[in-house]
């Protein structure tokens, strides 16, 4: 994969950096899902997130993309704490984080085309603008002649590439996908996951995905193990 991105940070300076994330439920009694979690993400880098299920692995992704708070610690993008006073978290999301989740979302009553430029029309920006970038990116998922079709006349593999390229339309700096291919069959996982990989080499993307398999996560530049609470490196039998 390409390891650089073309951006006017320096290559030393993480896109994305948490600190001491700690997360906690009440339950009656309390819960420690994440126990003083670290981890930067440089500019081009790809990180896997592996553990078992239930171990606070979407917790974790939900945290760093802002659609959850820590219960202590910082997230920061670029070296801006994101829960710093005056922080915009709806335009965070929309412009500089992507997402993508194991189900696609799609909105059922529009085409593929009308859902890729959906986050485009709510940045408001122009619309001529938005739907010639959609177009390419759906060409570049392989999807160039299925622009007019619905949701539910895709396969399972094509709704996920549509949200592939959804998430991409606003150019994010970061890309953040929870288990992107556990709905699909294996084979169709994999052709989604190669899609993945070309999209983040071509428009050098930073990425961290969360998955249960290890063997897509090999492909990544780093694999972490999120186990009791904690993350750390992944051995190899682990």
């Amino acid at each position: 994969m390409n390891k650089t991105r073309p951006s006017s940070h320096t290559t030393d300076t993480p896109c994305l950096e948490a600190r001491h994330l700690a997360k906690s439920f009440d339950r009656g009694g309390r819960i420690e899902v994440l126990r003083d979690v670290n981890l930067r993400l440089y500019p081009g880098q790809t990180v896997a997130v592996v553990g078992s299920s239930g171990t606070g692995k979407t917790t974790l992704l939900h945290i760093l993309g802002a659609l959850d708070r820590p219960t202590s610690g910082t997230v920061a993008y670029f070296g801006q704490d994101i829960h710093a006073p005056g922080t915009d978290l709806d335009r965070l999301r929309n412009r500089t984080v992507g997402f993508v989740f194991q189900f696609h979302y799609l909105l059922p009553e529009f085409t593929a085309l009308e859902n890729v430029v959906m986050p485009g029309l709510i940045a408001r920006r122009p619309r001529r603008e938005v739907e010639k970038r959609a177009r390419a990116l759906l060409a570049e998922v392989g999807l160039g002649h299925r622009l007019d079709h619905q949701s539910g006349e895709l396969s399972g593999g094509e709704q996920q590439r549509v949200a592939l390229a959804r998430a991409l339309v606003m150019e994010p700096a970061v890309l953040l996908a929870d288990e992107p291919t556990g709905n699909l069959d294996p084979h169709t996982g994999r052709k989604v996951f190669s899609c993945l990989e070309r999209l983040v080499s071509h428009h050098g993307l930073s990425v961290v995905v969360v998955t249960h398999d290890r063997d897509l996560a090999s492909r990544m530049d780093r694999c972490l193990l999120l186990a009791d609470g904690v993350l750390r490196e992944a051995g190899p039998l682990e």
